[in-house]
């Protein structure tokens, strides 16, 4: 067995909302391998996305404990979060996130701003980035001359350019068509194979067995945690 990336216990979230507690997690334990690709499921409210935000550093949860490649993520003060999140971590958003006036390499060029990255080194870096997500030939267009395709090879090439060793995606295909998805779902499948843990929410079934493992959210609490039977492998293409 690999060793383990992500272990939480007990993990509680509420938000005081005008006055009024909300719960989002009641107590949720959970473990992630090494090198798994895990699906996070659940209707609206359910603590799927406060679970993204907590395993991506960006927000601390009310109780309960989380441990990052063995290290308590309680007792990072709020620069080492910065360095986990900026090294450690490469965030996919639904709608790319993307630099509207800035090229694509610009855009990839981004993180490594704030992580420490030689400015001399940016840029073969973010060059490797956009060519390993099959961009080469789109480097130097802005966001309203790609497809939305195109836009979220961006994002993932920013996601990957500090050589993170976890891929959290939040709705990865939300704003796209059922063909695009299928080779973003197949560019995902790819990292995860060459080693990247990833860990994707989804509401799309079909998107969902994509991966090795679901884990459904209800009313704050895990519902189950399943490995997909029917795993759906898609074939590599960078034609979006």
């Amino acid at each position: 067995m690999s060793p383990v990336t992500i272990a939480i216990d007990a993990l509680v979230k509420i938000y005081d909302t005008g006055g009024e507690q909300v719960h989002a997690l009641r107590g949720v334990s959970l473990q992630v391998h090494h090198g798994e690709f895990v699906s996070i499921m659940g209707p609206s409210g359910s603590g799927k996305s406060t679970m993204m935000n907590l395993l991506g550093c960006l927000d601390r949860p009310s109780a309960g404990r989380y441990w990052l490649d063995g290290v308590d993520v309680e007792q990072l003060g709020d620069d080492d979060l910065a360095l986990v999140r900026s090294r450690k971590i490469g965030f996919v958003f639904q709608n790319y996130n993307l630099l509207a006036r800035t090229t694509a390499l610009d855009n990839v060029c981004v993180p490594m701003k704030y992580s420490g990255v030689k400015p001399a080194d940016q840029t073969a870096r973010a060059t490797a980035a956009l060519e390993r997500v099959g961009l080469a030939d789109r480097m130097d267009h802005h966001p309203n001359q790609m497809s939305g395709g195109q836009q979220q090879r961006v994002a993932i090439a920013r996601a990957l350019v500090n050589e993170p060793t976890i891929l959290l995606a939040d709705e990865p295909t939300g704003n796209l068509d059922t063909h695009t998805s299928e080779e973003i779902m197949a560019l995902l499948q790819e990292l995860n194979e060459q080693g990247m843990t990833v860990l994707m929410v989804t509401h799309e079934d079909d998107i969902a067995r994509h991966s090795k493992r679901i884990v459904r959210f209800r009313d704050g609490h895990i519902e189950s945690d399943e490995p997909v039977a029917d795993r759906l492998v898609s074939a590599r293409s960078v034609s979006v």
